[in-house]
């Protein structure tokens, strides 16, 4: 596997124990639809959450958050609309970014960004 998609999944895990630990219920881990992929969505009291998680290493100048497209935010969009069709579901939607920035042997710094963007309108 390569090493990008092996920190990506680090990454993916640690945001996954992050939302358990603040209470976030699970409710499917690399949802897809058409050519996207939800990482997380979760539901934390009325709110269902899709959660895009960005890990990087640190010797990547740019910050995890800075490399979701407006193109990746529409397939987000798009996925979402059709998750929340197909389980007939009815509460207010939102969506995070959890940043990772891994610098390596188990260290990291996560930033759970919370209504991180709105959706773009066409």
């Amino acid at each position: 596997m390569a090493q990008h998609n092996d920190l990506g999944q680090k990454g993916e895990e640690l945001a996954f124990l992050h939302l358990v630990q603040k209470g976030y219920k699970i409710l499917e881990r690399n949802w897809r639809y058409d050519h996207a992929e939800i990482d997380i969505i979760a539901r934390i009291k009325n709110v269902l959450v899709i959660v895009e998680v960005k890990t990087r290493s640190a010797a990547i100048y740019e910050e995890p958050r800075e490399t979701i497209s407006d193109r990746k935010i529409r397939f987000l969009v798009n996925a979402a609309e059709a998750y929340i069709e197909e389980k007939n579901i009815d509460f207010e939607t939102r969506f995070d970014v959890v940043a990772i920035k891994w610098f390596g042997e188990n260290k990291y710094e996560l930033n759970h960004i919370e209504d991180a963007f709105t959706p773009l309108v066409n």
